[in-house]
């Protein structure tokens, strides 16, 4: 499997996104090779998973981030296929509503937060408050917020600050962040736009608001560009993964995912003498 660190963003390291692959060589030799590698990094992440819920001292929390059709339900579908439903969450934010506006940006994800011993994965997240409303500032005027300026960039300034120390609050208690930007290139997109659009089975997928967004492509890879930058820390980096090709995305993806999982040195609990002494007892009635 290829070294993983040249995805991951160093807190100290800009973003610089033109520079950075959308498609790499990839790390299988076939669909089936794809599946085969797939299927025994599932069963990785699932036997660690049984072990994170077992031990209940740390949460994970997953973020997805990208463009329309970057890949981010795929990613989820194909990396998560083995996990058990009991112990992941998987929550997608859209526009938020009238009454999460009147709150501050980070409550409505907060709430969805997982406890510890379980798997959380934000499709989008809070950082579509450093994305959306950069993009369309209009979006600002209906968030309540006291004292607007016209110049909104100590807006994303302070929002960036907010991120950091929730994000650091958060692995000070015991969560683990994984933050995921799925790098697709606009002819990719191109591309599976025009899929979705030939196959009446995705044209749901599809909307005139996706073309719209489109159109503002270089002011996304720009606000894209600041908040990854910005918000890449040593206990919640960003990894920057080349998603032209959806399965090697989602292989780079379980990779990660279980190399987190397993540095945490993850164990059942041990039970106390007393407690052993009463299963063989319990055992010892069960066995006459």
């Amino acid at each position: 499997m290829i070294a993983l660190d040249q995805f991951r963003l160093n807190g100290n390291s800009a973003a610089n996104l033109n520079e950075r692959p959308t498609k790499i060589k990839p790390v299988y030799d076939s669909k089936k090779d794809f599946n085969s590698i797939l299927e025994k990094q599932v069963a990785g992440l699932s036997e660690l998973q049984e072990r994170l819920y077992a031990s209940k001292r740390h949460a994970i929390l997953i973020i997805f981030q990208g463009m329309d059709a970057a890949g981010k339900d795929s990613a989820i579908k194909h990396v998560m296929s083995g996990i058990n439903p009991q112990g992941c969450q998987v929550t997608s934010f859209k526009q938020p509503s009238a009454e999460e506006l009147l709150h501050d940006f980070l409550c409505r994800t907060t709430a969805k937060l997982p406890e510890k011993g379980r798997i959380g994965i934000f499709n989008r997240s809070y950082y579509e408050e450093v994305l959306v409303p950069r993009v369309h500032p209009e979006i600002l005027a209906g968030e309540a917020i006291p004292d607007l300026a016209a110049d909104h960039s100590a807006i994303w300034k302070e929002r960036y600050h907010s991120i950091k120390h929730h994000e650091r609050h958060l692995h000070a208690n015991g969560t683990r962040i994984i933050k995921f930007f799925l790098h697709m290139s606009k002819e990719k997109q191109r591309k599976r736009f025009l899929k979705r659009i030939d196959d009446p089975h995705e044209n749901w997928k599809f909307g005139l608001t996706d073309i719209q967004e489109r159109n503002l492509w270089e002011k996304y890879m720009e606000a894209y560009e600041d908040c990854l930058t910005e918000t890449s820390t040593d206990s919640a980096p960003w990894y920057i993964i080349p998603a032209d090709d959806k399965e090697n995305a989602s292989l780079l993806i379980s990779k990660v995912i279980v190399e987190t999982l397993d540095s945490l040195k993850l164990s059942y609990p041990t039970e106390s003498a007393e407690r052993v002494h009463e299963l063989h007892e319990v055992r010892r009635q069960l066995s006459q």
